[in-house]
C-alpha cells in the first residue's frame, strides 16, 4: 500500500491576513487534509476556519504535540499516514520544527517511509536575518538563551565572541514578557562597537526592524515589552 505524506503547514506570524506570506497553494492543500498535528487545538482550529478550511472538524483528527510528547505517543500520530492517508503539521506561528515542537513526528516519519513536504511560509528568523544587513553567509540560531541574568550575561558574551571572532551572526529569541530584560543585558554586557539588530513584530502592521551599535541603542531604547522579537548580534 501506498503511504501518505506528512505535509509540514506553516502558519502566520500574529493576527494578519493570509496575503503576508501563506500562498494560496497552502490553502489548497488544507482542503485535502483530514488528520492534523497541532501544538494547541483552539489556535489550529481557528487558522484553519481563517484559511477557508470547510471539512467538520467533528470528522477531523486532531493529535496534541509539545516538546513534552513521548516517542510511542508521536508514533501513533502517524498510522493514518502509514495507511495512505496525507496527514499535517501545524506550526503554532511560523514555520513547524523551527523554534517549534515537530521534529519528533519529521523525523519517524522519515524512519517509516513517509513522505515528508515542507509548505513555504514566514519564518521570523530569516525575515529578521534578511533584513538586519548582518552576515546571511555564516549564522547560527541559538533558540532561547538562559534565564537566570549570570548565565544570560555570560551566554550574551559568548556570542559576542562567536560574532567579532568570526563574523559570525547570531541569532535568538526571547519570551515576549522578558523582552526588555533580555535588551537591557545585551547593553550592559556587549561591547559598543557591536551591532544588535531587533525585528519586533514581523509580517503585522507594527514590524519594527532597527540594526544599529550597542552605544547607538544605549540612546534609543524601543517598547519591546510583549512583542515577539528576534535579536541579532554581528560585526560591523
Amino acid at each position: 500500500m501506498k503511504k501518505g505524506n506528512l505535509y509540514l503547514i506553516p502558519t502566520p506570524l500574529g493576527e494578519t491576513g493570509f496575503e503576508a506570506g501563506i500562498p494560496l497553494y497552502n490553502q489548497q492543500i488544507l482542503q485535502q487534509i483530514n488528520t492534523f498535528i497541532v501544538e494547541e487545538l483552539r489556535t489550529a482550529r481557528r487558522f484553519l476556519r481563517k484559511a477557508g478550511y470547510t471539512n467538520d472538524f467533528e470528522a477531523v483528527n486532531f493529535y496534541l504535540l509539545n516538546k513534552h510528547t513521548p516517542e510511542n505517543e508521536a508514533v501513533t500520530m502517524l498510522e493514518n499516514a502509514t495507511a495512505g492517508e496525507n496527514i499535517g503539521l501545524l506550526s503554532e506561528a511560523g514555520l513547524p520544527c523551527i523554534a517549534d515542537p515537530g521534529n519528533i513526528v519529521v523525523r519517524l516519519a522519515h524512519s517509516k517511509g513517509i513522505g515528508v513536504i515542507p509548505l513555504t511560509g514566514p519564518s521570523s528568523i530569516m525575515l529578521a536575518l534578511m533584513a538586519s544587513g548582518l552576515n546571511g553567509q555564516n549564522f547560527v540560531f541559538h533558540g532561547y538563551l538562559p534565564i537566570k541574568p549570570d548565565e544570560r550575561t555570560r551566554a550574551i558574551r559568548e556570542l559576542e565572541q562567536a560574532a567579532t571572532k568570526g563574523n559570525q551572526t547570531q541569532i535568538f529569541i526571547e519570551t515576549p514578557y522578558r523582552n526588555m530584560a533580555m535588551l537591557e543585558s545585551i547593553l550592559k554586557s556587549c561591547h559598543p562597537s557591536l551591532i544588535l539588530c531587533v525585528a519586533a513584530d514581523l509580517t503585522l502592521e507594527t514590524e519594527w526592524i532597527r540594526s544599529m551599535t550597542v552605544q547607538e541603542w544605549k540612546k534609543e531604547k524601543p517598547e519591546l515589552h510583549k512583542r515577539p522579537s528576534v535579536f541579532l548580534l554581528g560585526s560591523g
